[in-house]
């Protein structure tokens, strides 16, 4: 029992929710099971072609991926809707089979209407995917026109399961998932704690120390809007009203992330003793008393990072107890209410949908080419890749970055790929639970590490060729070249056409992040209640998330807080007016000393400061030399004090004009 509870705390710390666990045994399990009803019908009732399985496959990976509508008609609807145009690729490609130039014109069309269709919301995204994926499939394992029955059946079977894995086996349960995000908030709190009483023993607090625990405030961060989402406060009213449970229990974690981040903050300026941090993690309350009586009085700098433990575990009580009164009814979902007008289709080269589709179709042609040109049998591989570079991706260098990430990972899953699929031999008792393994783990990842998904996916390559009879080195080299032909054709695509530099989409980021904080000040001026305000706080924060995604790709490697230099250091600066204000949002609604012309001409001074931010947008990014130290001005914070969260948001900001 103890290790399955290390196990689960240990999960849950890393995988919010469960949300990637549940994600990969969604897939995983739809390919096993239709697979194995497809082989049990081949063996018992008919034969089934080899395209009927690997169409199967395919459409089961999309159906988990791609499959997004809010209920349970809408998948239902969106699945037949897939099936129906996956069998009709698949057919089309067999029709076009003999006429290969104009079979490979088809599916450049195909690639651009599928990528086009993702404007149109889910259905026209997972509609699309369908479609590539199903041509795909049909060009590459090439069946007849009297097979596509029996391909449809796989299809079928495929959709079905997938259903059914997504509505009765693994559903989707917004008050289970939300108890479990916020044990992963729990969790991450203690981990920042433990990282505190380690770090309070050393004698003197280094770099080093500050980037670890910066670290794990990220994580407390993605952990808190992940918890966030499943509150459905915002969609059931134009306003949160007090008293209301999910209101209380959004007061509560946005609290919970405050006092945590608090912490943290007067800890930087005095250390707490580490014996009370382990008696905060051990939550125990004899224990904390006694190491609080045993400081006596302590100095104003320790004193105050005492109280900013005691707050924390006045928070987490409040949490808990908003959690107990909590019911499944209490996250039920409005109807949407979808406009009647319809948009008009007016297509435009200022459209970013039909810029992607331009650029990914424009792509593939170039693999096309050039997959061609080395291989008349395996040009395909080539073309996924074009296609798989650009989803997801912001920028040029989003783009070079995962180009590169799958070049590397199918390198090094075929390297693994061989030794594995020479010792299995192609023994099937061993190569379909190696398969399902690789499979979960990587799309178990997917969402951590484009890399190590690809990876997985070519070592699964691998053991089905060596099940088919096929491995050999000079299949698995060819399909690297045909992988890397196709990732360097879509970022020399993202680089000169129609493209999108990353300080362009910095620039973006750090203008909604203004546009949120210019909000969130204006409200407090224009009174806004304090609810509203932390519901402000909250977009803020969502809007940092979005900051740190952009500026992403600025250093190769790059991460937050392990590498050193101009971007991190700016982006600190952002981090830290994001939470002083998170304080200035839940202290101003509490204050009552604020009314007067000084508080709101402090308010309109930091709406200057903001605006100078915003016109110079990514560029704090870039200019060397021009950010100052961090200013020793943080206490006393536990006391309800919002001018000193105004103070602090003008103070960060002015950093960077330093």
């Amino acid at each position: 029992m103890a290790l399955r509870s290390r196990m689960r705390d240990w999960l849950l710390a890393n995988d919010p929710a469960f949300s990637r666990l549940r994600q990969a045994s969604r897939i995983t399990a739809t390919i096993v099971v239709s697979i194995l009803l497809l082989m049990a019908f081949h063996y018992l009732v008919a034969p089934l072609p080899p395209a009927a399985f690997g169409l199967a496959a395919s459409l089961s990976i999309e159906g988990g991926l791609a499959v997004r509508d809010r209920t349970i008609a809408g998948q239902r609807l969106t699945r037949i809707i897939a099936v129906l145009v996956g069998v009709s690729m698949v057919g089309l490609a067999s029709v076009l089979e003999n006429h290969r130039y104009v079979s490979d014109v088809v599916f450049l069309l195909i690639i651009f209407l599928a990528v086009y269709g993702r404007s149109f919301g889910p259905r026209g995204f997972a509609v699309g995917m369908f479609a590539f994926m199903s041509y795909f499939t049909g060009a590459y394992l090439r069946p007849t026109l009297d097979q596509l029955p029996a391909l449809f059946f796989g299809a079928a079977v495929s959709a079905t399961v997938a259903h059914l894995v997504r509505t009765r086996l693994l559903p989707d349960d917004r008050y289970r998932d939300l108890l479990r995000a916020t044990a992963s908030v729990q969790r991450r709190v203690d981990q920042m704690l433990l990282q505190l009483a380690e770090i309070a023993r050393k004698p003197v607090l280094s770099p080093a120390d500050r980037r670890q625990l910066h670290a794990a405030e990220e994580r407390l961060k993605e952990a808190v809007l992940m918890a966030e989402s499943f509150i459905p406060t915002e969609n059931r009213r134009p306003e949160p009203q007090p008293g209301l449970t999910t209101s209380d229990l959004v007061i509560n974690l946005f609290d919970l992330h405050l006092a945590a981040e608090s912490v943290m903050v007067v800890s930087f300026q005095s250390m707490p003793p580490p014996a009370l941090v382990e008696a905060m993690v051990a939550r125990d309350g004899e224990r904390i008393d006694a190491e609080i009586a045993r400081l006596g009085d302590a100095a104003p700098r320790r004193e105050e990072t005492v109280k900013a433990l005691l707050w924390l575990r006045n928070v987490r009580q409040r949490l808990a107890r908003s959690l107990a009164k909590l019911t499944p009814a209490d996250l039920e979902e409005p109807p949407l209410h979808l406009s009647g007008v319809a948009a008009r289709w007016r297509p435009s080269l200022n459209d970013p949908a039909l810029k992607a589709a331009i650029q990914i179709t424009l792509a593939s042609g170039i693999a096309m080419v050039f997959g061609l040109m080395l291989s008349r049998e395996r040009w395909f591989w080539a073309v996924l890749a074009a296609f798989l570079v650009f989803t997801n991706t912001r920028s040029r260098g989003d783009t070079a970055v995962k180009a590169l990430q799958r070049s590397a990972g199918t390198l090094f899953g075929i390297v693994v790929g061989i030794i594995v699929g020479t010792l299995v031999a192609g023994n099937i008792y061993l190569v379909l639970p190696l398969s399902a393994l690789c499979v979960f783990l990587a799309f178990y990842f997917l969402a951590v590490s484009y890399a190590t998904m690809t990876f997985f996916i070519s070592v699964v390559l691998s053991l089905v060729y060596s099940l088919m009879g096929v491995l050999s080195p000079h299949l698995l080299q060819l399909r690297l070249e045909e992988t890397m032909i196709g990732s360097i054709a879509g970022a020399a695509v993202a680089f000169v056409v129609f493209p999108t530099r990353t300080r362009t989409t910095l620039d973006a980021a750090v203008a909604t992040w203004c546009d949120e904080l210019k909000g969130l000040l204006q409200a407090a001026r224009d009174g806004a209640s304090g609810l509203v305000l932390i519901t402000r706080s909250q977009a803020l924060d969502r809007a940092y998330r979005d900051l740190a995604a952009a500026a992403k790709p600025l250093g190769l490697p790059w991460q937050l807080v392990t590498r050193p230099g101009h971007v991190r250091q700016a982006l600190a600066i952002f981090m830290a007016c994001t939470y002083w204000a998170r304080v200035f949002a839940r202290r101003v609604g509490t204050d009552a000393a604020l009314e007067g012309t000084d508080f709101k001409a402090d308010i309109d001074a930091n709406l200057a400061l903001v605006q100078t931010v915003r016109d110079k947008a990514s560029a704090y990014f870039y200019q060397v030399g021009r950010i100052g130290a961090p200013v020793d001005r943080h206490l006393p914070i536990s006391k309800d004090d919002a001018e000193l969260g105004l103070e602090m948001i003008g103070v960060s900001l002015n950093r960077l004009h330093l």
